[in-house]
């Protein structure tokens, strides 16, 4: 079982996330305001809270939304679940579809610090069901 830390959107593509704290999830879309979300197979991303803070304790200057993630996720390794794997968090019903993605060329964390956790460590996922996440919400992998 893991816990919602954080909740982040981005109204604009090409920009930081910021933490709303608390957003509408909506079936087969995606958080709402979220300029990433749309009918596509990376609804929702996800990176675990625990890697976050191990790469902010090399130095990296980083906040939340910092890596374009919507949910950070503590007590879960996210990049080790599987594709297929479903989350249930509240309501809200996500399905694992792709793990890590290829990072555009020159994000300002790797400019920063020639490395960057979301490549590797983020999971993407589609919305089954919709409702409302926030933080201090428990997640749970209903099945793999």
């Amino acid at each position: 079982m893991g816990k919602i830390i954080a909740v982040n959107i981005s109204e604009k593509k090409g920009t930081q996330k910021v933490n709303v704290h608390s957003a509408k999830v909506i079936e087969n879309f995606g958080l709402e305001n979220d300029a990433h979300a749309g009918k596509w197979h990376r609804q929702v991303s996800l990176l675990s809270y625990e890697k976050i803070e191990a790469f902010k304790a090399k130095g990296a200057p980083v906040q939340e939304g910092a890596f374009g993630e919507n949910l950070i996720v503590e007590g879960i390794d996210c990049k080790t679940l599987p594709v297929g794997t479903k989350l249930v968090c509240n309501d809200v019903i996500l399905e694992v579809t792709q793990i890590g993605k290829q990072c555009h060329s020159g994000c300002e964390i790797f400019k920063i610090m020639g490395d960057c956790i979301m490549p590797r460590e983020g999971i993407f996922t589609r919305v089954l069901h919709g409702g409302t996440i926030t933080e201090g919400d428990t997640i749970e992998i209903m099945e793999v």
